[in-house]
């Protein structure tokens, strides 16, 4: 609806324009919004307020001449001008009932939209080290990332979801001596135990997988244990594979899956990094210090230069990940969203400065990161804070065993990711109205249950019958629903453009309230079969919303509960 009431402005200004009231060379960017008080309309707009200066003449009369302009439209039932010079668009019942024709046609695909088409998107998500089970922030990551590849498909682009494995460096050989020290029979309260050793139970069954001779089948590789306990360099590989497998289960449990599994080992195997350092080298953007090789990130923005090759040897973190990102660059990504926990946030700017540093042609500010906060898991009032199987903190898998996969992904991405989130387990098992989740799949299980109800009775109902009668829909709760279903298409827009899912679960909450209010005041299965089939449409209409909102943040919906 803000499309066509834009489309309708449009036509207004062309006229006023012809006629002189109006300069030939404005662009006006007509902004639309809708009104917190109905009182004020539905819709509203500031476009004479924008256009006084240029038209000369205070805003309220401008807004009385786009008025006058103003083509007709059916879905216009009138216009008031407000305040300074707002124009509040009063819609008609015709405009209200339409979207549940829009609805019902798409199916689906209400809500879709080809903003993006013709775009490349790359959404890299997770990303663990291969160094133990996923935890619960990799799990917020996991329910965010997949949910914002949804959005990003949904509105036209082609998406490209990606898991970066860290499988070199420090924490890597960390892992190697950390078997090989089970292997050997050794605990961490043993004296010869790796300083920086891992000590989670799910080391002691790697290290038993190992010296068993068992084969691991990971994403893209076939390992077998050679089951020499002094060869680190075989349990290196066999360990990786081993925990690699295990996060790709964790991650088929939870319904997510990734197009691309790129190694930050093939960075160095290609040459890439190197070439990277060559080229900020060839750039006049470095210097040696303290027989250190530096980057001068300050001159794009950092509040100090960075270390890119330390003094001893290697490379520091930021390099490998400003030549991943180039990569990214040269794939061809109109944009690119890292989903990645807050501890990341001292990354952005590096990565960013790193790649103006290359002058390649990559924007300002590109790539987008969204970064989560932490999650506090509850269980009966107190922290949760240790898993049996990871012996520091709570797995994923130890959420969707306990609470299930609909319940733990949709109170992942329920929150902004820039808050911290608290996961409160009893309210995720529990079956009333608090839980969010259970709400809003018992709405669409509530129309479900209406329909077979219908059938069983032997009462015929077609959605076409209600389509001819939507205009018995003249309750308040009715037409509030209208508008809320209306809104939808707009929803699934901007949470696309701000990579912001959470307010795809928020209006899922509004949508479940106003039904259950609804259905809770309104009998659905009256005599008066024009009355019931308008109602029972519009419920089919709340239904297919619900549960296209629904799969956009990976949960089900449930027919019966």
């Amino acid at each position: 609806m803000k499309e066509e009431l834009s489309q309708l402005i449009q036509s207004s200004l062309e006229t006023l324009v012809a006629q002189g009231d109006l300069p030939s060379d404005i662009t006006p960017a007509i902004q639309i919004d809708r009104t917190r008080d109905k009182a004020h309309g539905d819709l509203a707009s500031n476009i004479a307020l924008t256009l006084a200066k240029a038209a000369g003449a205070p805003p309220r009369d401008v807004a009385a001449k786009i008025c006058a302009a103003l083509p007709d439209a059916r879905f216009v039932e009138k216009t008031e001008i407000a305040g300074p010079g707002f124009i509040n668009f009063f819609l008609s019942q015709d405009s209200n009932q339409a979207v549940v024709h829009k609805i019902l046609d798409a199916g689906e695909r209400f809500g879709h939209s080809d903003a993006g088409k013709g775009q490349k998107v790359q959404v890299e998500f997770v990303s663990a080290n291969p160094t133990g089970p996923l935890h619960v922030g990799h799990g917020r990551g996991a329910a965010v990332g997949d949910s914002l590849c949804r959005l990003m498909a949904a509105t036209g682009w082609d998406v490209s979801s990606e898991f970066y494995y860290n499988d070199a460096g420090q924490q890597i050989s960390n892992l190697a001596l950390s078997v090989q020290a089970r292997c050997r029979g050794l605990g961490p309260d043993d004296a010869e135990w790796p300083a920086d050793g891992y000590a989670g139970g799910y080391i002691q069954d790697v290290a038993d997988a190992y010296r068993a001779g068992d084969t691991v089948d990971a994403q893209d590789r076939h390992v077998e244990a050679a089951g020499d306990v002094e060869n680190l360099d075989a349990i290196r590989d066999f360990a990786v594979a081993y925990l690699r497998r295990e996060q790709d289960q964790d991650l088929k449990a939870f319904a997510v899956d990734f197009d691309v599994y790129f190694l930050e080992s093939s960075l160095y195997n290609s040459g890439e990094v190197e070439a990277t350092v060559e080229r900020l080298i060839a750039g006049g953007h470095t210097y040696e210090k303290d027989g250190a090789l530096w980057l001068r990130t300050t001159e794009f923005g950092d509040d100090k230069d960075r270390v890119m090759r330390k003094s001893e040897g290697g490379y520091t973190y930021f390099l490998p990940d400003v030549a991943y990102h180039l990569n990214k660059w040269q794939r061809g990504f109109t944009r690119v969203i890292n989903e990645q926990g807050a501890d990341h946030h001292s990354t952005v700017t590096r990565v960013r400065a790193g790649l103006q540093a290359l002058d390649t042609g990559i924007p300002e500010g590109w790539p987008d990161y969204v970064l989560h906060q932490m999650v506090t898991v509850m269980r009966d009032g107190e922290e949760v804070k240790l898993s049996k199987r990871a012996g520091s903190y709570v797995t994923l898998r130890d959420l969707i065993d306990e609470v299930g996969r609909d319940a733990t992904r949709y109170f992942l991405v329920a929150r902004a990711a820039t808050s911290q989130l608290t996961f409160d387990i009893d309210l995720a098992l529990s079956q009333s109205n608090d839980n969010p989740v259970y709400y809003i799949q018992y709405a669409h299980a509530r129309v479900c249950s209406v329909v077979r109800k219908l059938a069983e009775q032997g009462i015929g109902w077609e959605k076409s019958d209600g389509l001819a009668h939507l205009d018995r829909l003249e309750e308040d709760a009715e037409k509030a629903l209208l508008r809320r279903l209306d809104r939808f298409p707009e929803v699934v827009s901007q949470a696309a453009s701000a990579a912001e899912p959470h307010s795809v679960a928020t209006y899922l909450r509004e949508l479940a309230a106003d039904f259950h209010s609804y259905y809770n005041a309104h009998k659905m299965l009256v005599d008066d079969e024009s009355l019931r089939a308008a109602r029972l449409t519009l419920s089919e209409a709340v239904r297919q919303v619900i549960a296209n909102g629904l799969h956009l943040l990976g949960v089900s919906a449930p027919e019966s509960m």
